[in-house]
């Protein structure tokens, strides 16, 4: 039958061989329509009414609408994935106009995707992004319900109304306690984010706020305190919390975790790791997080950092009981570790025992952000110029080691598109990307597969498998 509906369906983009796409025959480059008579708007549509033990899919091939049915097996994996995980639109945007909003800060001539405000929250569901619940419909809600989207991420910034109004820059941004109360009493899980901005969700606004979403505890079972970020191109004449404010926020929260901890059996509101980094204190130990996995949005980073390095500290020194040696199987003579400017104080600590405990001259270069503002510390938004910039007229090591998540695109290349391919071409040295400091050790003794050689023609595929979920893979 040829198809005359204009309907979007999900494009298959690979499936798993022995699936259960593979086995009824379904091809890469099929559309999927419907599955077990119920339209479908995106992955999550598939994956929800793909459950039963029968499935009967209508699909598109080449004009035609085909049926595809069969049995599933226990455990049997449907094998698919799409060329977008939402089939309706591309991604939801926001209708916030935030004052801290990245996307607004970002200078121009950036690559199109960094200007993209995205508030989908299906993306919230399946990636952990963070969204406002803004722009819902009934429809959104009622499925949010039906389908169990569970758990969901939502910045909140200030649960007094006309607060939250102002940080999202819209006055008719709903009353979110109204909201979140609606999720817990379709028992659904919320983490939440509250992004501190001096002079408008601060001082009596930040403790009313965690105060409210404690009532709604556990089915609210975590706020992230973030300091607020500002690039040099921000237009909305705000500044950074003074270290004297961030100092007084957090002693604040740390009253309120222990007001949970009594309470709750957990500390229930978290500070992200910048503060701890901006005031020189002692990061917190993994018991503080309570089991919480929230490290995408920068709470706990720095720990699983120091758990690592403390387990590669014990493998350099059993290498050396070993081997009688200070190293072995050592590619590299010496290295260059590179980040921002605000973990460079933690890493040039771990680089000297690392030189310490082996023998091997590392030594660490922070890089300033000049193209987003000295103010972006963070090695995540480092950009490729910067680093070559700053990097080219310094004695350098046999390897340079860059952050990994520098890289976190699906092209493998920085947010300025500049690769580590030319990173290393232009440095005439080999690149290797890490998260920790056993990778540092993996670039130095030749087993890091991250690596990119000056004489590569072309971007390793590991290196572009390694990169991160980014919304320009749908873009």
């Amino acid at each position: 039958m040829r198809l005359n509906t204009t309907t979007r369906g999900g494009i298959i983009a690979a499936i798993e061989p022995e699936s259960f796409a593979a086995e009824i025959g379904l091809q890469v480059g099929d559309e999927i329509i419907e599955v077990n008579g119920h339209l479908v708007e995106d992955v999550i549509d598939v994956q929800f009414y793909a459950a039963d033990e029968w499935i009967e899919l209508q699909i598109r091939r080449n004009g035609m609408l085909l049926t595809c049915k069969g049995g599933r097996d226990y455990n049997q994996t449907l094998g698919l994935e799409f060329e977008h995980p939402t089939f309706d639109v591309d991604i939801r945007r926001c209708n916030n106009l935030c004052p801290f909003c990245f996307v607004l800060q970002m200078p121009n001539r950036m690559r199109r995707a960094l200007y993209v405000k995205d508030d989908d929250y299906r993306y919230s569901f399946l990636h952990g992004h963070f969204v406002t619940l803004t722009n819902l419909s009934d429809h959104d809600w009622q499925r949010i319900a039906d389908q169990f989207l569970s758990p969901l991420y939502v910045s909140v910034h200030a649960t007094e109304l006309q607060a939250r109004r102002a940080c999202l820059r819209n006055p008719t941004a709903p009353n979110i306690m109204e909201q979140l109360r609606w999720l817990a009493d379709h028992d659904i899980e919320v983490h939440t984010q509250l992004v501190i901005t001096p002079g408008l969700n601060d001082g009596p606004y930040l403790g009313q706020s965690i105060r409210d979403l404690a009532t709604l505890w556990p089915h609210v079972s975590s706020v992230c305190v973030v300091p607020v970020g500002l690039t040099q191109h921000h237009k909305y004449d705000r500044r950074p919390l003074t270290k004297a404010e961030m100092r007084v926020i957090v002693d604040e929260v740390h009253g309120y975790q222990q007001k949970c901890l009594t309470k709750f059996g957990v500390r229930f509101a978290y500070l992200t790791d910048e503060w701890y980094l901006q005031l020189d204190e002692p990061i917190p130990p993994r018991s503080y997080y309570d089991g919480l996995s929230l490290e995408e949005n920068g709470q706990g980073m720095v720990r699983s950092f120091l758990d690592d390095w403390q387990k590669v500290k014990r493998e350099i020194k059993r290498s050396r009981e070993s081997t009688n040696q200070r190293t072995s199987e050592l590619r590299h003579a010496s290295a260059t570790l590179v980040t921002g400017t605000l973990f460079a104080p933690t890493l040039t600590r771990a680089a000297k025992e690392f030189t310490h405990l082996s023998g091997l001259p590392v030594d660490v270069i922070p890089v300033v952000n000049e193209r987003l503002g000295e103010t972006i510390m963070v090695s995540g938004l480092l950009m490729g110029d910067d680093v070559i910039n700053q990097l080219k007229a310094r004695e350098l090591g046999e390897v340079v080691v860059l952050p990994r998540i520098m890289f976190d695109h699906p092209q493998g290349v920085a947010l300025d598109d500049v690769s580590p391919l030319r990173i290393a071409q232009l440095l005439d040295r080999p690149v290797a990307l890490a998260d920790a400091m056993g990778d540092v050790l993996d670039a130095v003794t030749g087993r890091n597969s991250l690596m990119i050689l000056p004489t590569d023609e072309h971007i390793p595929l590991d290196v572009m498998k390694a990169g991160g979920w980014s919304i320009e893979k749908y873009l």
